[in-house]
């Protein structure tokens, strides 16, 4: 037996500890770890993809991660979003918040920034500033060509990432390197072409098998290793079983895309944003009137409590009340979400009659 078989192995950099078994994977190693534990992510989104989008990489080690989305929970929604439980419901938490909140308490060396927001072209670019990954947890194309849209200008990869049933989508999109969205969907599908999980369903298998391709293309690019991240559009079908690449590098080497060959951000310069959005077939609106403002939550519960069935729900971040058998929900930015009607021209005329133009 030689000497060096007695010799122990060099103790791990206590900083990595925690992520001792992650380090023992080759590809990632002690200086994976380290451009990991540095790293600046975005996520767009904190739904059934982003939670356990966001769990898996707290728990990995990302440096800082931002959580954006404007909604709050509801109880059919912990069938499938990770992060949450019966009492975030009770608390009257957004959704940003409720799961930044549990990220924190897994991972207190990561620093998670809760931001309830609707993003838009007004705010990407913000929200976005100083991130070196765009990852997609949204339910809606045109947020997702949003994202495209701001990764091609600014040269920043991003992870596309759907599920609807049983199947789901993940494609990597490396900007001039890989096809970007637009070059495989030029347009959203049309609203008979685009199933929601209102309409198909959902199972929380399928959520979690895509939101697992996307962490680890996600560490992939974030240790470094970006020849190993897929280029090509990949089909789960977690029912049968059945994992497909599609080559899709055509659409970026042949195609005329309107974003990444003719650099026409028309996403990100607002011309196909709407200040009224049908939400995910929720039978619900979102409307936003524009810049964001303060608004009064105590002076709005005193004008609601008259005509509201039942109590007025007022916390930190929102208020909730249920008037004309329309449940209203309205945020500290002055954004509001209808639920009882997928009515753009209704939704605007409940938001003027109850918290005003």
């Amino acid at each position: 037996m030689t000497s060096d078989a007695l010799t122990p192995p060099a103790p791990l950099d206590p900083a990595l500890a925690r992520y001792s078994r992650q380090v023992l994977f080759e590809p990632i190693g002690a200086e994976g770890q380290r451009r990991l534990l540095s790293s600046r992510v975005v996520l767009f989104g904190c739904g059934a993809l982003g939670t356990a989008l966001a769990n898996t990489l707290v728990r990995a080690g990302v440096g800082f991660l931002r959580l954006c989305d404007r909604d709050y929970i509801e109880r059919d929604n912990l069938q499938r979003q990770v992060l949450f439980d019966e009492a975030d419901i009770a608390a009257n938490l957004p959704k940003a918040e409720a799961a930044a909140r549990k990220l924190r308490a897994v991972n207190s060396e990561v620093t998670v920034d809760a931001v309830v927001v609707d993003v838009n072209p007004g705010n990407i670019e913000r929200l976005a500033e100083g991130m070196e990954l765009l990852l997609d947890g949204t339910d809606n194309f045109e947020t997702r060509f949003l994202i495209n849209d701001l990764a091609v200008k600014t040269h920043r990869p991003w992870i596309y990432g759907a599920v609807i049933g049983a199947t789901g989508l993940v494609m990597p999109v490396l900007p001039h390197e890989t096809p970007c969205l637009r070059c495989v969907f030029e347009e959203a599908p049309p609203p008979e072409l685009n199933p929601t999980c209102d309409t198909a369903g959902v199972i929380g298998p399928a959520v979690n098998l895509v939101a697992g391709v996307q962490a680890v293309e996600a560490i992939k690019l974030l240790t470094g290793q970006r020849a190993a991240v897929s280029r090509h559009l990949l089909h789960i079908d977690a029912w049968t079983g059945r994992f497909v690449n599609l080559n899709v590098g055509s659409a970026y080497e042949k195609g005329d895309c309107p974003c990444c060959k003719r650099r026409d951000f028309a996403y990100l310069a607002g011309r196909f944003a709407g200040s009224v959005t049908t939400l995910c077939g929720r039978n619900a609106v979102q409307v936003n009137l524009g810049a964001a403002v303060r608004v009064n939550f105590a002076a709005i519960a005193d004008k609601l409590r008259p005509v509201a069935a039942g109590p007025v729900q007022v916390g930190r971040f929102m208020l909730k009340a249920v008037v004309d058998g329309f449940e209203l929900t309205l945020f500290a930015d002055g954004r509001a979400i209808i639920k009882g009607t997928a009515d753009g021209d209704k939704a605007r005329t409940l938001y003027a009659k109850y918290f005003g133009t």
